[in-house]
């Protein structure tokens, strides 16, 4: 039997469905200082090179776990979450997130997404959560396994 194409008026169907794995993105020491530029976190571990070579557990910096969160946005849009019937989506949160294993600066990452489900909202908006994992290249631990929910807004509907 054929999968539904994936709209809102038929992601209640897809439940369970894989939507897909994204490209992998590198995480290099750039991105990892860009990143601790922006937020303040200047840790050791992430951003001083020859400290982390020397004296961290993983044999070099390792990025920020929130660092890897962040890219997660990015990666759900490239899986095509937002169906074309949708006007919108917006994070609406998270309901678990456990980092698992640490990604050493120049290791890539990539999330494979499953809609764990589909719940239609007032205002024919529909509150999906899907179940993501960050794999790292080449490990076999993850990085980072979270439940993501993601609200959808139909074309036409109010945006408050």
């Amino acid at each position: 039997m054929t999968a539904p194409a994936y709209t809102m008026a038929t992601a209640a169907q897809c439940v369970g469905r894989e939507l897909g794995v994204s490209d992998w993105i590198t995480v290099d020491q750039e991105r990892i200082d860009a990143f601790a530029a922006c937020t303040g976190d200047r840790q050791w571990i992430h951003v001083d090179v020859e400290r982390a070579k020397r004296e961290s557990p993983f044999g070099g910096p390792i990025a920020h776990g929130y660092l890897i969160l962040s890219l997660v946005a990015a990666m759900v849009m490239e899986l095509g979450v937002v169906p074309p019937d949708a006007a919108s989506a917006l994070n609406y949160g998270l309901d678990k997130v456990r980092f698992i294993a640490p990604v050493k600066a120049g290791a890539r990452v990539r999330m494979r997404a499953k809609l764990a489900s589909a719940e239609p909202q007032n205002g024919g908006r529909l509150l999906l959560k899907l179940q993501s994992t960050v794999e790292i290249e080449g490990e076999a631990k993850p990085a980072v396994v979270a439940d993501l929910l993601c609200m959808l807004i139909g074309k036409g509907e109010a945006s408050t």
